[in-house]
């Protein structure tokens, strides 16, 4: 389908899926392909996690041209799990049931 694109992710795990495969140059000069075309997102992960985390972090930023040590803010779980919603302000003392949007 497209140079350095696995699709074989689904005989190894459930789901539907594809893996960018190749040295660590190859699949940035790809991803930068894919950014091009306007993809702005890209979940990087592989197996097993904490090992491949470690992998993209110390071979894959680098080619990108990413510091992993660098954080612009809260990302990925810690959004999740530590950033409290915000509060709503009401003009009036009733409390509404209807989520905003």
């Amino acid at each position: 389908m497209s140079p350095n694109l696995w699709a074989g992710v689904g005989l190894v795990r459930s789901g539907a899926g594809t893996a960018l495969v190749g040295d660590p140059e190859t699949v940035a000069e790809r991803l930068r392909a894919y950014a091009a075309l306007g993809v702005d997102t890209f979940i990087c992960s592989g197996y097993p996690h904490l090992e491949e985390c470690y992998r993209v972090a110390e071979l894959l930023f680098p080619a990108l041209g990413l510091d992993a040590t660098q954080q612009s803010g809260p990302v990925g779980e810690v959004v999740g799990n530590y950033t409290p919603p915000s509060s709503r302000t009401s003009s009036s003392s009733t409390t509404s049931t209807t989520p905003s949007m």
